[in-house]
Order: C-alpha cells, then structure tokens, then sequence
C-alpha cells in the first residue's frame, strides 16, 4: 500500500525594502536560535495561505500587508521529519510602523542588503533568497 505525503505548510514574507530585505534572528525558540530568517509561520487549518502570511505579518512584525501587494516568489519542499512545503511571499507594500511584536521569540529585527546577507541566515531561507531574487520558483531541500 502506498503510504500518502503529509505536508506541514509554511509561510514566508520577503518583505522588501529597495534592494534590502528584512530578516528577524529567532530567540528562545528552542529552533535554532541566533539564526536570521523571515517573518514566518505554519498555516493554521482553517486560513488560507495568503490569509496566514498577512496574519504573520502582523503578529511579528506589527504591519498590515494586502493581499494585492502580495507575490508568490518561491517554493521550498523539504525533507524534514514529517515534510514540510514552504510558500514565500514577495512584499514591498505595507502599512504600520515596522516593530519587533514579539521579543519572547526575536532579539532583532533588520535591514540587510540581498545580496549580502549574514553569515548567519538559516541555509533553506538563504537558498530561497537567493532562487527568488533570481526568478527561479522551485526548490527543495534533504531529497538526496
């Protein structure tokens, strides 16, 4: 009998700011901490994808996002324990003050060039960073 996929949704903004792109560093997550990623989150059942970006944006970030100024940019399915698909959004509007809404989980919040990222990004998000600011759509991760 062939056993099904199970998937674990992902979503991701790459909020833009001219040629630099926001990154947070996770904090006291127990996920590995002192690393820059996205504002980002799992997609909870009952809220589309797009739906759950804009609320992540407001929950990490304290910004209001539209749907409109919203791009998919790049899709990441990776190979880890129970599977995982990333979906990263492209932004380059929004509205609100841009704050750090949650301090428990992020020790900063930054501006950095895209093309001279820290040392310290996590490899699946520097991979997508790199394929989305060049067009490429798809990529995965941990399939051998």
């Amino acid at each position: 009998m062939t056993v099904r996929h199970k998937l674990i949704l992902e979503v991701y903004l790459i909020l833009k700011r001219g040629d630099e792109v926001l990154l947070l560093r996770r904090f006291q997550t127990g996920y590995e901490d002192g690393n820059y990623g996205l504002v980002a989150g799992h997609l909870e059942a009952d809220e589309s994808a797009v739906a759950g970006i804009i609320r992540e944006a407001r929950e990490e970030a304290g910004i209001e996002v539209r749907e409109d100024d919203l791009r998919l940019a790049h899709v990441v399915h990776r190979n880890v324990g129970d599977g995982r698909m990333g979906l990263f959004f492209r932004c380059d509007r929004w509205s609100g003050g841009l704050v750090n809404a949650e301090p428990h989980k992020c020790d900063d919040l930054s501006w950095f060039p895209w093309d001279r990222l820290p040392e310290n990004v996590l490899p699946y998000i520097r991979q997508a960073l790199t394929l989305a600011r060049d067009g490429v759509a798809y990529s995965d991760e941990g399939w051998g």
